[in-house]
């Protein structure tokens, strides 16, 4: 209770009474050196400096193996502005250390509270030398040096805490992601390769340098390590496939096809990460040719080939099973061989052993197929299926939206409005908005017209354009714009036509075409994604990064509530070269 009430009372600043409660505590206590120190402070607060020299020397006179009493007087002489006397007394208290573990971590911890942080730092370096355990307390002395703002000798400790357990690697990358600026990685870099220079059979610097090269997004020089670790150690390829998988989600598809490839052609097909190579392989190679806008038809013809070479060496079983699925939607999406997409995904259907939630999504894609081939019925069929089977979670949800979506490309508006009303509450942020769009769409058209048959030519059209049959498209959203001339579904027309021409690589018409709908229609529905399209045509495609950076600002300060508000932002500070 005592102590509380002391404690309350130095925290609130009120000394005076904390201080005789600590003499107090100090003498009931067996002379608890705590609470000695806490009296003094609190009489260096109530600046009694005099009185607090005196009881902190008559203190020494019994405890001058206490070195936080020598810290303490040094205080004191600092308050008095006697500089010198102050470091003679911080320097004694170092130059009296023992190689007790307690009483080095007390000292130092001593100095921190003052932020003496160089003499806490001094400290520590004594300790070791005192104990003779090399890096005892490197991790300490990264943290000070950090405190410091000392990154060259932040980062030297860190290396030091690793070197002295590899299991450290995780607390290091993290703690380093946390306080180096961009700028720093190249002070990390060097210290790294001087280490591995200095100790070459440490493959804890190598790894380090992997993770260095991930974090500054250099996938290429990642995996240059990563496949000489690899190598080195005789591995089974996990650390290659990391590189490869993490170099593919940032779109870096030269290095992940490298990354695959080495693990194809250097480690045997039985191996663990053979056939996910394979598969992460082609997925690159693909996304490298279809996210250009001038792949030709020959392009794809040989990537086409690689995955019947694939096929041929490896069968269709399922251990390839999921290769099946993705060879399937290049048909269908790609190629725009829906029959080839479909014969793949039935007879992945009849594969025992593969996974109900595996199965299930084989079922949805093969469902967009049939509808993109007209087959309505088995669509809905296969959709029914998994929504059956799973009533709860994202797949069923999916299932739900498609079967909904069916109903709208068929005119059955009605019941597909009460299908997106419902899925506003799926589990799936894309699903719940994708249907709230599509609920308010249909609620506004079939409110503004006394017939459906507007509505009826849109969804026809937009069915096509799932179907790829893009000039059918076309002329039916022409064929309302003459028949229904300042229809409120103009901007919706102008997005949609946009899409096309997008799809079919035809840029410039796609920019004209949004640009005139966020110039005539700001505040439709529409406007923010059409601003979104065409800051990343100018970026991606056009390489106008100035012009990008207008439309990604216009984004996120007029339509600051929009969903693409945050990556807006994100990317026009990246075209300005800022770090984020």
């Amino acid at each position: 209770m005592k102590a509380s009430l002391a404690n309350e009372y130095f925290n609130t600043g009120e000394y005076e009474k904390a201080g005789q409660l600590y003499v107090s505590l100090y003498q009931e206590n067996d002379k608890n050196i705590f609470y000695f120190n806490r009296y003094v402070q609190c009489l260096i607060e109530t600046n009694e400096l005099d009185k607090a020299e005196k009881v902190v020397r008559d203190e020494l006179k019994n405890s001058q193996d206490q070195l936080t009493l020598y810290v303490a007087l040094g205080n004191i002489f600092e308050r008095k502005g006697q500089k010198d006397k102050a470091e003679k007394e911080f320097q004694r208290s170092i130059d009296k250390l023992t190689p007790d573990q307690n009483q080095i971590t007390t000292l130092a911890n001593a100095f921190i509270q003052l932020n003496k942080l160089d003499h806490a730092i001094a400290t520590y370096q004594k300790g070791e030398q005192l104990t003779k355990i090399s890096n005892l307390y490197t991790y300490n002395l990264a943290e000070l040096n950090r405190r410091k703002g000392d990154v060259p000798n932040m980062i030297r400790y860190y290396l030091k805490y690793l070197n002295k357990d590899i299991r450290n690697i995780h607390t290091v990358q993290t703690n380093l992601q946390r306080y180096l600026q961009p700028e720093d990685y190249e002070e990390l870099q060097k210290q790294l390769y001087e280490n591995i220079q200095s100790e070459p059979n440490d493959n804890t610097y190598p790894e380090m340098l992997q993770w260095t090269f991930i974090t500054m997004k250099a996938y290429d020089k990642a995996l240059r390590q990563a496949k000489a670790i690899d190598r080195q150690l005789q591995e089974n390829g996990a650390r290659v496939y990391s590189v490869a998988s993490i170099a593919f989600n940032d779109e870096d598809f030269d290095t992940a096809i490298e990354g695959y490839g080495y693990i194809t052609e250097n480690h045997p097909k039985n191996s663990s990460y053979y056939i996910e190579s394979k598969r992460g392989l082609l997925n690159a190679k693909k996304a490298k040719v279809v996210s250009k806008y001038d792949y030709t038809r020959q392009d794809l013809e040989n990537l086409k080939m690689e995955y019947l070479d694939f096929f041929d060496v490896m069968g269709k079983n399922t251990q390839s099973a999921a290769l099946m699925v993705e060879y399937a939607e290049f048909e269908a999406l790609y190629m725009n061989n829906l029959p080839v997409a479909i014969e793949t995904l039935e007879e992945v259907r009849q594969y025992a052993g593969l996974g109900p939630e595996f199965i299930a999504q084989a079922k949805l894609n093969l469902g967009d197929y049939y509808l993109m081939s007209g087959e309505h019925w088995e669509a809905s069929l296969l959709f029914s299926q998994v929504d059956k089977d799973f009533k709860e979670g994202n797949l069923g949800e999916y299932a739900r939206y498609r079967n909904a979506k069916l109903s709208y490309y068929s005119g059955d508006f009605e019941w597909a409005q009460e299908q997106f009303k419902i899925l506003k509450g799926a589990t799936s942020k894309l699903i719940s908005n994708d249907a709230i769009d599509m609920s308010v769409f249909i609620l506004d058209n079939l409110g503004l017209d006394t017939t459906d048959a507007t509505l009826k030519m849109f969804a026809r059209a937009d069915l096509l354009i799932f179907q790829n049959k893009f000039t059918e498209a076309i002329n039916i959203l022409d064929s309302v714009k003459i028949l229904f001339p300042e229809h409120a579904l103009e901007d919706d027309i102008l997005y949609q036509k946009a899409q096309i021409y997008q799809k079919q690589k035809k840029a410039d018409l796609a920019i004209v075409l949004l640009e005139t709908l966020v110039e005539k229609f700001p505040e439709e529905i529409k406007a923010d994604d059409a601003l979104f399209e065409l800051a990343n045509l100018y970026e991606e495609v056009k390489v106008d990064p100035e012009k990008a950076k207008s439309y990604y600002e216009k984004l996120f300060t007029e339509y600051s509530g929009s969903s693409y508000a945050v990556e807006a932002r994100k990317k026009y500070r990246m075209l300005r070269g800022e770090s984020l």
